[in-house]
């Protein structure tokens, strides 16, 4: 079988851990050494050949992905992550994945999130074994059973009536014959059906309407089947899910640091630093480097509404923090000043960044972990722990993790200007070159 993993939204509600440029699925939480996008990786890796699993992204994930799957030792090719020409909802965006999968022929296919914490208690082999049957006539999606209602996809009551009426909750995924699917599609949304019927999509995606697989097939479908699927299942739509996914103490407060509470209760302190609270209950408390998030629990849904406001006033914040991620690795800021930045840069095994020059900063590297090959002006050195490297204003350099270990260096850019805009590349593993 085939495994589709959608990965395209942008999880703005759990802002300001989750930005545009490195949205919740890709986050690694405090508890977890794997990001959520890489347990599914890993999840479908059980079902299916490691190149017979597909990404559906858009264009700014797709080597975030790449990196992603490369911590967990696969190389992952280009061609199997889709990246669409238009950011449209879970329809559109599992059509846009079938499309190419279909190029080789009907297959059946398993669509999974990768926003999500699923803890399966049966091998997700033996589950999807069980169920191959129903595969013949039906499309299929799995339901859990909820642990509590949630506030909204419905209202809070009529979802606390669900719960007691025994109702599944939508798990997010499916298992289907691809021509099955698409037959269905044909007859329950025709707007969307003929779209993938061109030659060419990407000339017409844009006039793909927004709907979800729900909305658009699954509900209007007389061959569905749900399956029970028993699971420990967490959403994280809001800081307040975290509640469900870590472990409180003794009063009710989540914490990961040396943080000192006195007479205090229920509060989540996530954060890098040590916080002290004192005579204060049922708080949040997100801290990110460059934004604090205080907020009363059970209110975190109003983000949004924070989101919102930083997109009308065009903040950055919304995009991103002081760390940026790339094809080769990632960076962060951690000290700047008029005329300075210093960095922190991480470069993955084998990677190496585009060789480059600047026209208006030099940069001086140390080498803090790791080695390095470092190409000053055509000529090339290697460089190791402890040692430094400095590049000119104007000089075409490259750095490269010629190892098998993380290559960290500590970047001190001087200059007048020390934007990221400041990059001529010359030549580029990841077809990034400047005409």
């Amino acid at each position: 079988m085939k495994c589709l993993i959608l990965a395209g939204g942008s999880g703005t509600r759990l802002w300001p851990l989750s930005r545009a440029g490195f949205p919740k699925q890709f986050l690694k939480l405090k508890n977890k050494e794997k990001s959520l996008f890489q347990m599914t990786f890993e999840r479908c890796r059980q079902l299916s050949q490691d190149t017979d699993i597909f990404i559906v992204t858009n264009e700014r994930y797709k080597y975030l992905i790449a990196a992603q799957a490369g911590e967990l030792g696969y190389q992952l090719k280009m061609e199997q992550v889709f990246a669409e020409p238009a950011e449209k909802n879970t329809l559109p965006a599992i059509c846009y994945g079938l499309n190419k999968i279909r190029k080789n022929g009907d297959d059946l296919v398993g669509v999974f999130l990768s926003n999500q914490i699923t803890e399966y208690k049966e091998n997700l082999v033996d589950i999807i074994d069980r169920v191959l049957v129903l595969t013949n006539d039906n499309l299929i999606t799995f339901g859990i059973t909820p642990a509590k209602p949630h506030k909204e996809k419905p209202d809070y009551l009529t979802a606390q009536q669900y719960v007691k009426e025994g109702y599944f909750r939508n798990s997010g995924m499916l298992l289907f014959r691809t021509d099955l699917f698409m037959e269905e599609l044909s007859i329950y949304c025709p707007e969307v059906y003929e779209i993938f019927e061109h030659d060419n999509i990407e000339q017409h995606y844009q006039r793909t309407p927004s709907i979800s697989v729900d909305k658009g097939l699954m509900e209007k479908s007389k061959r569905t089947a749900v399956v029970p699927l028993d699971s420990k299942w967490t959403d994280l739509s809001n800081f307040d899910d975290f509640y469900d996914e870590f472990v409180t103490d003794e009063k009710g407060n989540i914490k990961f640091n040396k943080d000192i509470l006195i007479n205090s209760s229920n509060n989540l302190l996530y954060t890098n630093k040590t916080v002290v609270i004192i005579d204060v209950d049922d708080l949040i408390v997100v801290d990110d480097n460059d934004a604090l998030l205080l907020c009363k629990k059970g209110q975190s849904q109003k983000v949004k509404e924070v989101v919102e406001r930083l997109r009308i006033n065009a903040d950055s914040r919304l995009d991103s923090n002081m760390t940026g991620y790339r094809p080769w690795g990632s960076y962060t800021v951690l000290e700047e000043g008029e005329f300075y930045k210093v960095k922190r840069i991480t470069v993955l095994p084998g990677q190496e960044l585009s060789y480059q020059l600047h026209y208006h900063r030099s940069e001086h590297w140390v080498v803090v972990r790791g080695s390095a090959t470092v190409t000053i002006d055509g000529q090339e050195r290697f460089i190791r722990c402890g040692e430094c490297a400095f590049i000119k204003c104007g000089v075409k350099h490259r750095l490269k993790n010629p190892g098998k270990v993380l290559l960290e260096v500590i970047e001190v850019q001087l200059g007048e200007y020390l934007e990221e805009d400041d990059i001529i590349r010359f030549i580029d593993g990841y077809g990034r070159v400047n005409k």
